[in-house]
């Protein structure tokens, strides 16, 4: 079994918080992750609401079926059954002992107000992502906090060349691309996995029949992947009412398949009026919704660039889950077009800016984006991290850095 770096933290907050919710796209690990758990907690019972007669148990007598449990329990796919949450509400009102209740989910069912309402306060939420490349080799990954250390690491990760690094993006982190499927049955297998969303999760989440576009969007959207949402486009080309591809997106956000990243301002109230850009939960997934491999990417390069950005903005969201920091990610541009891939926002207020290029050589060009956030937000910039193809980490300043894009899990050689 691959260690997941966030299994650390979910114990922590077993040990001081009365429920704790992991929740993230199905087939994450999710399930494999809190049985092992569950070994460790003394008199502990674990269920799934995959299961009809559990489910009809839990949604016929939501009261009694929580409190038909003495010890720790472990609820896996607890969307299917949100009557739950107010019954656990009460239960650890009564006694909010750590570690009673560990659910899963694979929506994130909190943004429904009456259920995130009724736990507010007892809870704790953590997101399982796909395997981190660290998690797939074996290393607990540091890079995020490593960004708003005083000195950036002297450490030179291990050389990758373009075509592993090619692979890696292609494949993903999907636990059973990586550990069972080559890279010919991939396709099989994301085919089934989007079917399976699209036509049972969603359905059950939005009781709507017919959502005959969601297929359509969703390889929409693959294709817009590192841009701002546009909804009026995108309601323009499926020719459907911006008010319903609006409900559409956020059922896609609800089941983990896309993240929508917001904008960075200085000013906390434009950041709600800036367009965020798009982004899906796995750079395998992207690929096969673009139809992309090694071998078209050799001759059609037009969407390294974009493939390769999804892929780094996934894997700071994966290592910001597990940090000591817990930045916020977002993104930054000016009104005369300087643009700052991704940005890490600390809990201070210092931020770290990111830019991510597809290539080997560096110019001035590519470092002007940086040096624009570095003037606009003065002493709350940290430091910015160009992250390329090639080998070497090359500073640019004493707050400017290039390094290779293997530096995000690579081990130090």
């Amino acid at each position: 079994m691959i260690e997941r770096n966030i299994t650390r933290r979910l114990r922590r907050a077993l040990r001081d918080t009365p429920v704790v919710f992991l929740h993230g796209a199905r087939q994450t690990g999710k399930s494999t992750l809190v049985r092992k758990i569950a070994e460790g907690l003394r008199g502990s019972s674990y269920l799934t609401l995959d299961d009809a007669a559990t489910l009809a148990a839990a949604t016929g007598d939501p009261v009694g079926f929580i409190r038909g449990f003495d010890g720790p329990v472990v609820l896996d796919e607890v969307q299917k059954a949100p009557a739950l949450f107010p019954a656990i509400k009460l239960e650890v009102d009564l006694n909010r002992k750590p570690g009673r209740f560990l659910l899963t989910g694979s929506a994130d069912v909190l943004v429904i107000p009456r259920v995130s309402e009724s736990l507010a306060g007892r809870i704790e939420i953590l997101t399982l992502w796909p395997f981190s490349q660290g998690e797939i080799d074996g290393v607990h990954e540091s890079f995020v906090d490593s960004l708003f250390a005083r000195l950036i690491p002297s450490e030179r990760a291990k050389p990758l060349p373009a075509s592993k690094l090619i692979e890696r993006v292609l494949r993903g982190g999907y636990p059973e691309v990586c550990t069972t499927r080559a890279a010919p049955r991939r396709a099989d297998w994301f085919g089934a996995y989007v079917s399976t969303i699209l036509q049972r999760d969603v359905r059950e989440l939005s009781n709507i029949e017919g959502l005959t576009e969601l297929p359509r969007l969703l390889t929409l959207l693959a294709a817009r992947v590192a841009s701002p949402i546009n909804f009026a486009d995108l309601a323009r080309d499926l020719a459907i009412p911006q008010t319903t591809l609006k409900r559409y997106f956020a059922l896609l956000e609800m089941t983990f398949l896309v993240q929508a990243l917001p904008a960075w301002s200085a000013n906390l109230r434009k950041r709600l009026v800036k367009s965020p850009k798009l982004y899906l939960n796995d750079s395998g997934l992207l690929a096969y919704l673009l139809g992309l491999s090694k071998e078209r990417l050799a001759v059609d390069q037009k969407h390294i660039g974009p493939l390769m950005e999804n892929f780094v903005v996934m894997e700071l969201r994966k290592q910001a889950s597990w940090s000591v920091t817990r930045p916020e990610l977002f993104h930054f541009r000016t009104h005369a077009g300087r643009e700052v891939d991704i940005i890490l926002e600390g809990r201070s207020g210092q931020i770290v800016g990111i830019e991510v290029k597809a290539g080997a050589t560096l110019g001035t060009d590519d470092l002007q984006g940086l040096k624009s956030l570095a003037d606009f937000s003065g002493e709350r910039f940290h430091r910015g991290i160009l992250l390329y193809t090639g080998n070497d980490a090359i500073p640019f300043g004493p707050r400017i850095h290039a390094l290779p894009i293997s530096s995000l899990w690579g081990v130090p050689s």
